[in-house]
């Protein structure tokens, strides 16, 4: 079965930080590159970082310097590190390959509030 589970997201402050997790079936994950996207509400989704199969990674100028992606290519897992978070990054959060598979999964809450 295809599938993409995030998981981590939250309620966090402003300057805080987050760790969000993606599961991924093998036939998404393995030799592709990954990414995070994200869709805040009344705004079209987003791609913010990407990671090769080798550990190449590209980021957004939005979320630059402040958000790291990673794999585990033995876990089929993809990771988002955010910090220094901002109210703005308020958005549900998913992963899922590039070009991405036409099936999402469910994403994660963030949202940054004082």
């Amino acid at each position: 079965q295809v599938q993409l589970v995030e998981s981590g997201g939250g309620l966090v402050q402003p300057g805080g930080s987050l760790r969000l997790s993606c599961a991924a079936s093998g036939s998404i994950f393995s030799g592709n590159v990954m990414a995070w996207y994200r869709q805040a509400p009344g705004k079209q989704r987003e791609r913010i970082a990407t990671i090769t199969s080798g550990g190449s990674t590209n980021y957004a100028g939005s979320v630059k310097g402040r958000f790291t992606i990673s794999r585990d290519n033995a876990e089929n897992t993809v990771y988002l590190q955010m910090n220094s978070l901002k109210p703005e990054d308020t958005a549900v959060y998913y992963c899922n390959k590039v070009p991405n598979f036409p099936s999402w999964g469910q994403g994660t809450q963030v949202t940054v509030s004082s």
